[in-house]
């Protein structure tokens, strides 16, 4: 069977990785990013499409990856005005359901078919390939797309229809947010108590409370330097989308202030887990 083509569209830190696995199993691909410069290392080796018409044009199966509902909706009003019967988009941002949705109805409109497939995994398992892809949609559309997947991750679920893979992602974010708000409090706890943070983090990271959350910052709260591997930002935006769907619990409630206060600070450029430095503060 003839090997699709394929387009991906939005090369930031998770994109770029992602769209890599693609080209190094020698899929044909065309890539797009509003920063060109951005698109430079995929030169020799994949299209770089000038514009996402030209991309769409030559493409069968589309990824994007961007970073919220105003950058998806303005891409998918782009593809929208294209013609895209028989085409398959895959998005694996982290948006709001309501705008996804509106998306497949345009789409499918059009004689285009849509799934949402967001993430869970930071920069690291992107490069790896080993992140979590959480799938709503139809499964003939997701059998079309799974050999793409596979070279992005290690686990593809499928979830039932369009909307339920962000579902997924939302609650879990959410949960991350609040893990994440916590181990800064510990750590901050210990290093009152005169606990050194590196035993701390090893006795967290071997215990029943360790996680691939807590290993993964713990080289950050270690080092107390903090370059994002997901921001700040994003973050309060996943909380945000949670608080949008209905998540107004207590502990939610509390995170979603630290994490605004936080920003506010001028934190949300540093990774998630830089929260520790508003949190300390506080303590002053």
């Amino acid at each position: 069977m003839q090997t699709e083509k394929l387009g991906f569209i939005g090369l930031g830190n998770m994109g770029l990785p992602m769209a890599k696995h693609l080209e190094k199993a020698a899929y044909p691909l065309s890539v797009y990013n509003r920063t060109k410069e951005k698109a430079e290392e995929f030169k020799g080796k994949a299209v770089i499409a000038d514009s996402i018409k030209e991309l769409v044009g030559t493409a069968d199966v589309i990824f994007t990856m961007l970073t919220n509902d105003q950058a998806v909706r303005a891409v998918y009003d782009e593809i929208a005005a294209e013609n895209i019967q028989g085409k398959l988009f895959v998005d694996m941002s982290t948006i709001s359901r309501a705008i996804s949705l509106e998306v497949n109805q345009a789409l499918k409109a059009k004689g285009g078919a849509f799934l949402d497939a967001p993430v869970a995994g930071s920069t690291g398992p992107a490069r790896d390939g080993t992140l979590i892809i959480m799938v709503g949609g139809e499964d003939k559309d997701l059998q079309r797309a799974l050999p793409y997947l596979e070279k992005m991750g290690k686990s593809i679920q499928h979830l039932g229809e369009n909307g339920k893979g962000l579902a997924a992602k939302i609650a879990v974010n959410y949960f991350l947010s609040t893990l994440y708000a916590s181990l800064a409090e510990t750590i901050l706890l210990a290093d009152q108590l005169g606990v050194n943070r590196k035993e701390m983090l090893e006795i967290i990271n071997m215990s029943a409370s360790g996680s691939g959350a807590t290993k993964a910052k713990t080289p950050l709260l270690i080092d107390d330097h903090y370059p994002p591997a997901f921001a700040l930002d994003l973050m309060l935006k996943d909380i945000l989308l949670a608080k949008e769907a209905g998540a107004g619990f207590p502990i939610g409630k509390a995170t979603l202030e630290t994490y605004n206060k936080a920003q506010q600070a001028g934190l949300g450029k540093e990774d998630v887990i830089g929260v520790i430095q508003y949190l300390r503060k506080l303590k002053k």
